[in-house]
């Protein structure tokens, strides 16, 4: 029989995650309303509704270039996140050697440490280089926890592959790059389409990295939404939540594609695996 405390505590918790919802939901619902709304001050709704602001944003934030650069920026890191770590999470699934325990929780460390902790170190360093302020200095900046990520959403992916698959293949004469190319890439692509997604979810969304070391023509979408809020001078509050309807839709797609490869439970059971 479930005590009377074990009752009040799961209402409770139950109460704060409905509170916590609702709240969300309720600012979500706030900032996509005002977008559309013409005049907003005392009612529930808006006095009417428009898409100018949408327009308006797009001219006064030039957010055709600012989606230009944050693509190109998200494309460049997931396809480098993606050849560097497919291979790596290949050799740690696949291969025992002293220090690997040591090696995974390395990769862990970017994922689980926040990233303002480790990014002003490293902001300093590609300022010091000269890549800070440049696009490629973006790049570089995400790539440090994305290529761990991708490696940690990998490992159980080539897990799931039947070591006699390989064994197989190298009987009838595969070499390694044609094992690779020829076998478990095709064997793995709803992994890699996961994670490549999910590494560009990150990317864009990555705010701390960006924002440390992004120049004027290297800024992502959500860097601009910052300047365009705290930036000296008068904005219609509309178009700024127009601009971040755009951003929250510009994740939220990719998001929802990603999570149709992939289950969020394969990450933690591999994190809980690793640190045991």
């Amino acid at each position: 029989m479930e005590s009377a405390l074990e009752r009040l505590w799961r209402t409770l918790v139950w109460a704060f995650v409905i509170f916590f919802v609702v709240n969300v939901l309720a600012m979500i619902a706030t900032v996509v309303i005002n977008s559309f709304g013409t005049r907003w001050l005392s009612s529930w709704l808006p006095a009417a509704f428009t898409l100018r602001w949408y327009a308006s944003a797009w001219k006064e934030f030039q957010l055709g270039d600012v989606l230009l650069v944050t693509f190109q920026i998200a494309g460049a890191v997931v396809l480098l996140s993606a050849l560097i770590g497919v291979p790596a999470a290949y050799a740690l699934a696949r291969r025992d050697f002293p220090g690997k325990p040591l090696v995974i929780v390395l990769f862990l460390l970017p994922l689980l440490v926040p990233p303002i902790t480790f990014g002003i170190p490293l902001a300093t360093v590609l300022y010091k280089v000269g890549l800070a302020g440049t696009m490629w200095g973006v790049i570089v900046a995400n790539l440090v926890p994305t290529v761990p990520f991708t490696v940690i959403l990998m490992i159980p992916f080539i897990e799931q592959i039947d070591p006699k698959v390989e064994a197989a293949a190298r009987v009838f004469g595969a070499g390694t790059g044609r094992l690779f190319i020829h076998v478990l890439v095709p064997l793995l692509v709803p992994g890699i389409l996961a994670a490549t997604l999910l590494a560009m979810v990150r990317t864009v969304s990555m705010f701390e990295l960006t924002f440390l070391t992004a120049g004027p023509s290297s800024q992502t979408l959500v860097v601009a939404l910052y300047y365009s809020v705290f930036a000296a001078g008068v904005r219609a509050g509309q178009s700024i939540d127009a601009m971040a309807v755009i951003y929250m839709l510009s994740t939220l797609i990719w998001l929802i594609v990603a999570l149709r490869f992939v289950n969020p439970t394969q990450i933690v059971a591999r994190v809980k695996k690793a640190a045991v």
